[in-house]
């Protein structure tokens, strides 16, 4: 037989099982073998606590491997076991898997001892950053140690001099009220026989500092803390604990200040060597403050933290025709530049602004708003140095230098990438080099943005996380890395928030109120609280994640359903979004729209009902009030803005996307609205007339209703507003507006643009489940639906995705009339295949298929021919 091996077990959506929150995590693996339609028949699982019996499963006879329920003895608070599997297939039996060791953090609030402890800070500085330390002895071997800690703030922990981990922005930004996610870090390493010393260095970060649009901050507490535990366990089985309490000193550092928005200055003169080790004089320091905590809204991580993921070399220093030094990184991203400063006279100030794009040769920062993302150091005469801001972010890709003696050359500066650490999991490729650029764009889109919280754009002076940006982007973000525990996290906040405001779903989550009036239930927004879990159910097989946000998704409808009124025709009025950003929206008013918003409400409170309804249906629940209240969304909007034939009211490429991707035509409509939006899309000259909402569905319901002709003419368009203008004008990352650069090299005059927002990346999904023809048929990707649809202009496209089951891929190329298509299914997955011939669906097992046809491709299309009349 061919050799089965296994992968090690994965455990819940962490990539790194540590100081985990569940004492009962679920456990997935994947296998790897040559043989064909490979099925697992049985598992075995075998579970060691440390130094003790292993506890097995017995043979289980089951074709399960995906988030498989633990039957074993539940997980205490910091224990520790090591898991193996092994399963059986067609041939036998499968040797173990390496061990894979996960340790439970405190489960329980009484676990935590720890206070938590406030600096005093000082005045006349806007955003202080405070040190904090304390000394202790240790005697006796240490065996183990483990710090948790957290903060109101943002915070770096040093034990005996040396930085603790390699997260930074700890520990990020969830609704603090309602839930502070500590992090658990094995330190046993960095103790010492004898005196040690704990150091911390406390900034704003998101809790106490500038936050939203309004120019305002302070909106969880007016004071930063740290809450620190250190667990060291002796080999006499004692154990001592260290932890925040009023023992602790404070003062102020190097890092004179620092913020998310306006960056962050050092002056090396101000450094006190040795802070942070044991012996440090620090008589002069003030005591802290103990600040009353509760210890029930403390949460462990369910997924990665934020890191350094990458260095972008400089790639060129320039002038700008004013005369200023210019950086260029090549590379629209999200982190912050690490420098090699030169030698120069104490006092020395060099400053360094960044921004996304530049404007006539001179830096952008128009659309940073009141952000100044700003960075600042100041010599200290004593020789050249390597720094590195750690409690700002700038979203960039040029810089501005000024100060840097005899000016500075690219080797010095180096920009750093910062996210979160997410697992890639998805790639696209094709024949056109755009296309591809555009695929890149939103990859690096996705990176800048979900930086904990998936957020709109990460320069100016808002950065938040708005729910109707990810309701449309998270099918693509799930098929580009492993988003489940970052997100599972983030659905937690909003469903808190959510209750705070009476079953409402946030316009953004954590919500802060930042706006002059209290959103009502907004159409395409606080769907994420439907669609998002859903999603990730689809793209994961996570049926938890609808269990965890049931309360939520039903909340929301009941929410929506009543601002819909008995008659659903939304009486009351008022704003919403819309279809926002229509490319016909004018620079001062980004919610106009071809569409009512009351047209795209009734169409998502008919889609978030289905799903709903659907939902409850994989839960065993009841779920007959949301289909029953989804057919009558959809007959009202039949009703409404539907004429017999399936032409629509408003006749726009978004309400004729919306009416054929949510299913609110008729059978009889639906090949009639689909000409329809053919000739609409042509009538527009094959360029974009979608905003927010309607982007991310229109090129499927092309492809769905047969135009694929017209959808590849839309997605290669080159003019403006197009996916591919952007390109053409040099962007690395998806534009807020199709036209946030005018061709003129203008930046759009708007208050409002961003050169790295993901929403109209959405357009990826369709690239990997249409272009490529990669999809699940079954949520997780059990089942593989693989169907590409060659259309004119791309004569090669590939796909890959690492499914919860192993890697799946498939990769076509076409040749006059030649088509040869190539698939990877992985063991204990199975595939159909649906050629374009048109031929029955093919169904597979797992291993490697090729199939050649001859197809005939859609010809090309042009506007001219295709420009009917509305009346045609």
């Amino acid at each position: 037989m061919s050799e089965v091996t296994m992968t090690a077990v994965t455990v819940e959506h962490h990539r790194e099982p540590f100081g985990i929150g569940e004492a009962r995590p679920r456990l997935s693996w994947t296998t790897a073998t040559e043989a064909p339609d490979w099925r697992q028949a049985a598992y075995e699982l075998e579970i060691t606590p440390d130094g003790g019996e292993p506890w097995s499963s017995g043979r289980v006879d089951s074709d399960e491997s995906v988030l498989v329920a633990w039957v074993a003895p539940p997980l205490a608070s910091r224990e520790r076991r090591s898991i193996r599997v092994r399963v059986w297939g067609d041939g036998g039996a499968s040797g173990w898997s390496d061990p894979t060791v996960v340790e439970a953090g405190l489960l329980e609030p009484a676990d935590w001892t720890a206070q938590l402890i406030q600096p005093v800070l000082p005045e006349g500085v806007d955003e202080p950053v405070v040190q904090l330390r304390r000394e202790f002895e240790l005697g006796g071997e240490v065996v183990r140690a483990r710090l948790h800690v957290t903060a109101h703030g943002v915070v770096e922990v040093a034990l005996n001099g040396t930085v603790v981990g390699d997260e930074v922005l700890a520990p990020g930004w969830t609704s603090y009220r309602h839930r502070l996610r500590y992090r658990t870090h094995d330190v046993t390493a960095l103790l010492v026989d004898g005196p040690n010393a704990i150091g911390a260095e406390l900034a704003d970060g998101w809790f106490r500092g500038y936050v939203g649009f309004t120019g305002t901050r302070a909106h969880y507490g007016d004071r930063t803390g740290l809450l620190l535990q250190l667990e060291i366990d002796h080999a006499d089985g004692t154990r001592t604990t260290v932890g925040s309490d009023g023992s602790w000193r404070s003062a102020t550092g190097a890092t004179v200040s620092a913020g998310l928005y306006s960056g962050e200055t050092f002056d090396a003169r101000l450094e006190a060597p040795g802070w942070a080790r044991a012996g440090f004089d620090a008589a002069a320091w003030a005591p802290v403050e103990v600040a009353p905590f509760d210890p029930t809204v403390l949460v462990a991580p369910t997924g990665p933290p934020v890191r350094r993921t990458q260095l972008v070399l400089a790639q060129r220093v320039l002038a700008s025709p004013s005369g200023a030094t210019l950086v260029d990184f090549g590379q629209n991203l999200v982190g912050r530049i690490r420098f090699a400063l030169p030698d120069g006279p104490a006092g020395t100030r060099i400053t360094i602004r960044h921004a996304e794009v530049l404007e006539h040769g001179e830096l952008g920062t128009r659309p940073l708003r009141a952000a100044r993302a700003t960075d600042t150091v100041i010599l200290d005469g004593r020789g050249p140095r390597v720094w590195e801001p750690r409690f700002t972010f700038h979203g960039f890709r040029y810089a501005e230098v000024t100060g840097w003696p005899g000016g500075p050359a690219p080797a010095d500066l180096t920009a750093v990438v910062i996210h979160t650490d997410l697992e890639r999991t998805g790639t696209f490729a094709c024949s056109d080099p755009e296309v591809e650029r555009l695929h890149e764009n939103v990859v690096w889109g996705m990176r800048g943005n979900f930086l904990d919280v998936p957020t709109d754009c990460p320069q100016r002076d808002e950065r938040l996380g708005w729910t109707g940006d990810l309701q449309v982007f998270a099918p693509t973000a799930s098929f580009l890395y492993a988003t489940a525990g970052m997100l599972r996290s983030w659905l937690a906040d909003l469903a808190v928030e959510q209750a705070d405001a009476g079953g409402n779903v946030p316009i953004y989550v954590p919500f802060l109120p930042l706006l002059p009036f209290e959103p009502g239930a907004e159409v395409g927004w606080g769907d994420a609280a439907v669609v998002v879990p859903w999603v990730l159910f689809q793209r994961f097989g996570d049926v938890a994640v609808l269990e965890a946000q049931w309360r939520s998704m039903t909340d929301w409808i009941d929410v929506f359903a009543a601002r819909a009124g008995a008659d659903l025709d939304f009486p009351g009025g008022g704003f919403s979004f819309g279809d926002w950003l229509d490319p016909i929206a004018p620079p001062e008013n980004p919610g106009a729209a071809r569409v009512p918003w009351q047209a795209v409400a009734t169409a998502y409170l008919s889609r978030s009902a289905r799903i709903v309804a659907d939902a409850a249906a994989v839960l065993g629940r009841d779920g007959a009030r949301f289909a029953h209240l989804a057919d009558r969304a959809a007959e009202r909007f039949r009703r409404e803005y539907v004429t017999p034939n399936g032409r629509v009211a408003y006749p726009s490429q978004t309400a004729y996307a919306l009416a054929l991707e949510f299913g609110l035509v008729d059978e009889a409509q639906r090949a009639e609205t689909g000409r329809l939006l053919a000739e609409q899309v042509a009538a527009d000259g094959f360029r974009i007339g979608t905003g927010f909402l309607g982007t991310p569905v229109v090129a499927d319901a092309l492809t769905g209703t047969g135009s694929v002709a017209a959808a590849y003419a839309l997605l290669l368009q080159r003019e403006q507003p197009s996916w591919l203008y952007p390109v053409t004008m040099g962007a690395t990352t998806v534009w807020e507006r199709w036209d946030s650069m005018l061709p003129d090299g203008t930046i759009n005059p708007g208050d409002m643009t961003s050169f790295n927002h993901y929403a109209y990346g959405a357009v990826a999904d369709w690239l990997h489940r249409v272009v490529a023809g990669l999809a699940p048929a079954e949520p997780g990707y059990r089942r593989i639906r693989i169907a590409p649809r060659p259309g004119p202009g791309i004569t090669a496209a590939s796909a890959a995705h690492q499914t919860p089951y192993g890697r799946a891929a498939v990769s076509w190329t076409v040749e006059a009339d030649a088509f040869a298509l190539d698939v990877v299914v992985p063991p204990n997955a199975s595939a159909e295949v649906l050629l374009p011939t048109g031929e029955a669906p093919i169904l597979v097992g797992s291993g490697r298929h090729r199939y050649e046809r001859t197809i005939a491709v859609p010809a090309a299309v042009q506007a001219p021919a295709l420009h009917w009349s509305p009346d045609a």
